[in-house]
């Protein structure tokens, strides 16, 4: 029984290694711009945010995919836009349009675990883009965005910016935060807020 046992913990480990592996890379191109919420997609080694058009925010209010054939390489990292306009205001201040927080989930930079982010998800704060995992990150967020922001910030400056976003969310799944909250207790503070109409 006890060999059964450690078969399965050897194969749940190597799964979980395995699967891990692409973002200790991909995540982490180390040129300046990492961790950053990237994909691995055909000879864009590193695309941004599934390669959605990160300026499309600021001009459209709205995330739009952008063109495999319009691009730019910036640190190392693939931004792709719907528009070669959107290429050229890019290429001209790249730091302004780059989401914060390398794109991912910002309520997990949180608590300190570089996850996730849905360019579908996002907001716009004091002129910044601000991606999230979902419309319940998002709410989750906004319980207390300015309290948030700073643990965000945080965060994201002592232990987060030019790390491997692997490693990271590792420690931080096991390690946690002083103020750790699941995604149960979260989702059940945003109930309570919205039935009381603190949260729309």
């Amino acid at each position: 029984m006890a060999s059964i046992t450690n078969r399965l913990l050897i194969l749940c480990f190597a799964v979980l290694g395995l699967s891990g592996c692409a973002p200790m890379f991909t995540q982490s191109p180390g040129e300046g711009l990492s961790p950053v919420n990237a994909v691995s997609e055909g000879e864009d080694k590193h695309l941004f945010l599934f390669g959605y058009d990160v300026v499309n925010y600021f001009t459209d209010n709205t995330h739009k995919a952008g063109d495999p054939a319009i691009k730019s390489v910036y640190k190392g990292v693939t931004f792709r836009f719907a528009t070669a306009e959107h290429k050229k205001m890019f290429d001209m201040a790249p730091e302004k349009f780059i989401p914060q927080f390398g794109g991912y989930c910002t309520n997990g930079i949180v608590y300190g675990i570089p996850w996730g982010g849905n360019a579908n998800s996002w907001a716009m704060i004091d002129g910044k883009v601000y991606i999230f995992g979902g419309q319940g990150a998002k709410d989750a967020f906004l319980l207390d965005p300015k309290g948030n922001m700073a643990l965000a910030n945080k965060y994201w400056s002592e232990e987060m910016n030019g790390s491997n976003a692997f490693w990271q969310r590792s420690k931080r799944m096991v390690f946690r935060v002083p103020h750790y909250k699941t995604s149960e207790a979260l989702a059940a503070e945003v109930a309570k807020a919205k039935a009381e109409g603190k949260l729309l």
